[in-house]
């Protein structure tokens, strides 16, 4: 496994996803009967300062059908977290508009290259275009010397 699994903080993971998702209006609990699925939850947020106990209590009371979309959201959040660890596997993020990020998504496609890659190739020729500029009015400066002269 290339990521290590720890069990404290990953319970902890656990705990916040299934508080969120009860914040959500999401059932978490398998129980039918209201006052039963509430103590249950009642039961989940006093294990908030008690992570590892957050495992009992998913074997007993959590919902059949939130059992994959936990293991997946933690599976990811371990991947987050351990990229985080090196700045080249870090995951860094920009704010875009939906029609900026349209027109990049075009250039990236005409291209064939992710949307990285078509940032870097963009900038590149951005500042190349601004050096053959500077380069083009340096010779009129120096031309026109020359010719008033």
């Amino acid at each position: 496994m290339k990521y290590q699994q720890l069990e404290n903080l990953e319970c902890g993971w656990k705990w916040q996803y299934l508080v969120k998702k009860w914040k959500d209006g999401e059932a978490i609990t398998r129980h039918i009967d209201s006052s039963e699925a509430d103590v249950a939850i009642n039961e989940l947020k006093k294990l908030e300062a008690q992570p590892t106990q957050v495992l009992d209590w998913i074997e007993k009371h959590m919902s059949f059908e939130l059992e994959n979309k936990l293991k997946q959201a933690i599976r990811a959040k371990r991947k987050r977290h351990f990229n985080a660890e090196q700045v080249h596997t870090k995951k860094k993020s920009i704010d875009l508009d939906y029609r900026v990020w349209e027109k990049l998504s075009q250039r990236a496609n005409e291209l064939g290259c992710t949307l990285s890659d078509a940032i870097e190739y963009l900038v590149s020729e951005a500042s190349r275009s601004e050096k053959a500029s500077k380069t083009v009015n340096n010779l009129k400066e120096d031309l026109s010397k020359l010719l008033s002269d």
